[in-house]
């Protein structure tokens, strides 16, 4: 899927926001060392000037390019804590007191430079995300009565109705109540096109309170509204709107550790001590070997920078970082770094069926009509019965039979439910019976074996069916099902091309239903008659022999399933408090298409995290014997510090820019 999504015109300017601001002035400092140290380089050359000249100038490259690392070093220290930024001001503190002012001035240089950029570039990913703040507008249009007064969108309440123009955002997440419009729902749900709302009546709404609202009535504040003008009704405030939660999920997701980013801890945790211990033993290297001390403390200084473990430390979380802010973007929220690797390591995805493999509403599937009755004489009498009814199937009837007519039916008249069994009414004067076989068979009547047949074979399919009898004559069968998504059969064909190799539907309907709907889309198995517990079970006994196994439902119902899950990814996440809590990942969406682009955006991110950490542990098992053995000096050693600082950096950047093309890399 290619995601298409409106650039957020976010009102803060970046030269606003107190990040850039402080990156900025660590940019500025950053030049400005380099400048002093050029200056006092060249006028080293000028034998004309007195020497101090020169001095003066690495001086103040010290002091430009030291001033940041010294900050981060002091504050580290008043914490118990000797990191990167100390070891880089003794060294170039050593440099200078060996009379090497131009090495130390470069180190700090570098280092400085090195650290802006890195900042800079983290930055970068960090606006992806704080971008997704700026997507709802500041001020809403609230209707009273036959007045519109512009507020804040922090004063709106629960019940509230704003109006919304054309072309402009959503200010709150609500329901439809006036208006037709299409709304670009990308900035939320990562959809690459625009959804049809229509109205739902506002008696309607507040009877049904807090119940799922279909998605057609359905908006979300910072959503853009396309050409209709519509009237929303409030259902959430500011603070608790979808973007808002996301926002706050994503922010959140941050912080949390990946797999890799653990093993890196505890590497880190030893290693630091460890070159600290043979910094020390280095610096005693004159008392062994025949050299004097001031060569044993530059080498211990080179060795110093050389195994600088900065590299490794931003390795990770930078990946990460990129990761859940391109997931955000294309309509996927990944609730930090295990999930963001997990979730590439699948080999087995389980799947709720309703509503998450299946459109989750009855669908008339088939009209079957017999005793020289066509199709619409049946169907016309079929809907004209069930439009009395309030039953789900009757509804669905109802629908898809005027869709097929194209017209409106008379209803009959005196209908009579018959609990369990189906309904009898009159139509044009004649009895009509609708219903299952039971319906029949318990009012003493034979039903042809043909039609038996018929019903049995439709049944078999997963199809549930009724039996049509006008003025005790059948006329027909008809036959209902809960479809396959559109999507779904791709999706899945797709997920076996980049390596999924089971695929299971778990579901608490019958069996012949399950297998009916895995053989259409291409599941690998079908396991029907679950109740929840043993919907557990099923993932348990799956985890078992697959290891890494996801579960895919709704987040309600599926809950204890996911939970047990490496991965429990929630669809329709969108505006669903117990989805956005409970799931691992949430598609935002209600698209199973989103699926495959977060494998693949998962398998990119464990891709670059992998080369990170190869590229950061090579520089230093490099530079540690090439600093030790005296080939490689303090600038060198620099170079090549900073440097794979900044190669894991723009390496991890990459995912921002990922697209699901590269699905199969």
């Amino acid at each position: 899927m290619t995601v298409a999504t409106e650039k957020p015109n976010i009102e803060t300017a970046e030269s606003q926001s107190p990040v850039s601001v402080a990156v900025k002035k660590e940019m500025t400092l950053a030049l400005a060392c380099g400048i002093f140290l050029i200056a006092g380089f060249s006028l080293s050359f000028v034998h004309e000037l007195n020497p101090l000249v020169s001095v003066g100038c690495y001086i103040g490259a010290f002091i430009t390019g030291g001033f940041y690392t010294s900050k981060q070093a002091i504050q580290d220290i008043i914490k118990g804590h000797f990191e990167i930024d100390f070891l880089m001001i003794v060294a170039a503190l050593g440099a200078a007191a060996l009379g090497e002012w131009a090495e130390g001035a470069l180190l700090l240089f570098l280092f400085s430079l090195g650290h802006a950029l890195e900042h800079y570039a983290l930055a970068k990913a960090k606006k992806s995300i704080e971008a997704l703040a700026g997507l709802a507008p500041k001020t809403a249009l609230l209707r009273k009565g036959n007045l519109l007064q512009e507020v804040s969108i922090d004063a709106l309440q629960i019940g509230d109705v704003v109006v919304v123009k054309p072309n402009s955002k959503i200010a709150a997440d609500g329901i439809v109540i006036v208006g037709h419009s299409s709304v670009n729902q990308a900035p939320i749900t990562g959809e690459s096109m625009p959804v049809d709302k229509s109205p739902m009546p506002l008696e309607e709404v507040t009877k049904k309170g807090s119940e799922k609202i279909a998605a057609q009535h359905s908006v979300f504040a910072g959503s853009i509204n396309g050409s209709g003008n519509i009237e929303v009704y409030v259902t959430r405030v500011a603070a608790d709107s979808t973007i808002s939660r996301l926002v706050k999920l994503v922010n959140e997701a941050q912080t949390q550790k990946s797999p890799t980013q653990h093993f890196t801890d505890r590497i880190e945790k030893y290693y630091v001590p460890a070159v600290l211990l043979l910094v020390t033993l280095l610096l005693f290297a004159f008392l062994v070997i025949d050299e004097p001390f001031s060569a044993s403390f530059y080498r211990a200084m080179a060795v110093l920078v050389g195994a600088s473990p900065c590299a490794l430390a931003i390795s990770t979380p930078s990946a990460v970082l990129s990761g859940v802010a391109r997931a955000a973007w294309g309509g996927v929220l990944v609730k930090g770094g295990k999930p963001l690797e997990d979730l590439g390591s699948l080999t087995a995805i389980a799947f709720d069926k309703t509503g998450t493999l299946t459109e989750g509403k009855p669908t008339l599937t088939g009209i079957y009509a017999f005793s020289n009755y066509t199709e619409s004489a049946l169907l016309e009498i079929i809907v004209a019965v069930e439009q009395l009814s309030d039953h789900p199937l009757a509804a669905a009837i109802v629908r898809d039979g005027k869709e097929k007519l194209k017209k409106e039916i008379a209803p009959a008249t005196s209908l009579q439910a018959i609990g369990g069994r189906g309904v009898q009414a009159m139509y044009n004067n004649k009895p009509v019976w609708i219903g299952n076989k039971e319906l029949f068979t318990d009012k003493g009547q034979h039903i042809p074996e043909d039609i038996i047949s018929k019903a049995v074979s439709l049944e078999s399919g997963g199809n549930t069916t009724m039996l049509v009898q006008l003025d005790n004559v059948f006329i027909g069968i008809i036959a209902l099902m809960d479809v396959a998504r559109p999507e779904a059969k791709a999706t899945i064909a797709q997920l076996r091309r980049i390596g999924i190799r089971k695929m299971i539907m778990l579901t608490g309907d019958n069996q012949q239903v399950a297998e009916a709907i895995a053989k259409e889309i291409g599941l690998t198995d079908a396991w029907g008659n679950l109740l929840p517990e043993q919907k557990l079970a099923a993932i348990e006994k799956l985890k078992a022999a697959e290891q890494k196994i996801a579960m895919v439902g709704d987040g309600v119902n599926d809950a204890p399933a996911m939970a047990k899950s490496t991965v429990g990814i929630a669809m329709g996440a969108a505006g669903s408090d117990v989805a956005l809590d409970t799931a691992d990942v949430a598609l935002m969406a209600d698209k199973l298409t989103n699926l495959p682009f977060a494998i693949g955006l998962s398998r990119k991110a464990r891709q670059i995290i992998k080369q990170n950490v190869a590229i950061s542990l090579g520089m230093v098992v490099l530079l540690i014997p090439l600093t030790i053995l005296g080939i490689a000096k303090i600038g060198p050693a620099v170079v090549g510090h900073e440097g794979s600082t900044l190669v894991v950096v723009f390496n991890a950047l990459r995912l921002l820019v990922y697209k699901q093309k590269n699905i199969g890399e």
